[in-house]
């Protein structure tokens, strides 16, 4: 017996190289002037799924993203890891969404896929770190979540229960919930597994429809026609009956009002020792400077 395995994932901007280009005047994050990569714990998820899936034979592996075209990229970097299909949610309405919106337009794709016992995501993405989509997501779907996982440890193929290792703060917690469920994985979970090299031959040319050049479309279509596996679904608004107002910027109640790189640097250092004196002359001067009080 297998699962149906939903992994959550994102392309984010590389949030290591903050420029003063980084937003919009319109208060979102400008993604054209910052490098795309694969959210970093959305990767530690995947692996998740992958362990499952080599763990029961017959699992399969759905891998949804909402962004532009060129997220398409993500679905094809899961695939090379051992990913069995792709979903790009991309539509100009969802462009600017908060949290909120991105969880009701994610919610939305996989009540389109339909059946599944296992969704799972990265805890957070690298450039909103709030740690809120999953969670709404498992609310808008009526689940049952488990956050800040680390490993899934057993699942019982009779009762349909899971166990998952959780690291919380003050240690680590050992969970049982039922599936279906949804799970948001911590970054010190396992990493990733490198991408196959014979996958790569046979995704390397995976696409969803708006990456195909229009004087193309004939050629892409043929190839598509012969080798299916080569089309990642592509879905608008409209084609996971999405509310408008409830997407992109209109059901946005939330805006980022900046986006900066900041670098703690040490101005000065001091050799202290045990004495009174020197105790007493730092807590004068941190009192002093306000740093305490």
């Amino acid at each position: 017996m297998g699962y149906k395995i939903i992994v959550l994932a994102k392309q984010v901007p590389d949030t290591r190289n903050v420029g003063p280009d980084a937003m919009t005047p319109e208060g979102t994050v400008n993604r054209a002037a910052l490098p795309a990569v694969f959210n970093p714990e959305d990767l530690n998820a995947l692996e998740q799924a992958l362990r499952l899936k080599d763990q029961f034979p017959g699992s399969t592996i759905s891998v949804v993203t909402m962004g532009l075209p060129k997220s398409a990229e993500v679905i094809r970097e899961a695939l090379y890891r051992g990913a069995d299909e792709g979903f790009v949610v991309t539509d100009r309405c969802l462009g600017g969404a908060d949290t909120l919106a991105t969880s009701y337009t994610l919610s939305q794709a996989i009540k389109k896929i339909g059946k599944y016992d296992i969704i799972i995501g990265g805890r957070q993405a690298i450039d909103g770190d709030t740690a809120q989509v999953g969670p709404q997501i498992a609310e808008k779907l009526g689940l049952t979540q488990v956050t800040y996982a680390e490993e899934i440890l057993s699942v019982d193929e009779k009762t349909r229960k899971i166990v998952i290792k959780r690291h919380i703060d003050g240690g680590v917690e050992t969970v049982e919930a039922p599936m279906p469920l949804v799970i948001t994985v911590n970054g010190s979970a396992a990493p990733c597994r490198p991408r196959n090299a014979k996958r790569i031959m046979k995704y390397k040319c995976a696409t969803v429809a708006a990456e195909r050049p229009a004087e193309a479309a004939s050629a892409y279509a043929e190839m598509v026609a012969k080798k299916p596996f080569l089309n990642i679904t592509q879905w608008g608004a409209a084609d996971i009956e999405a509310d408008l107002q409830q997407v992109g910027k209109a059901g946005s109640p939330t805006n980022v009002k900046a986006v900066k790189n900041i670098v703690f640097k040490a101005k000065e250092s001091r050799t202290m020792t045990g004495a009174d004196a020197d105790i007493e002359s730092l807590m004068v001067e941190l009192l002093n400077e306000k740093i305490i009080g």
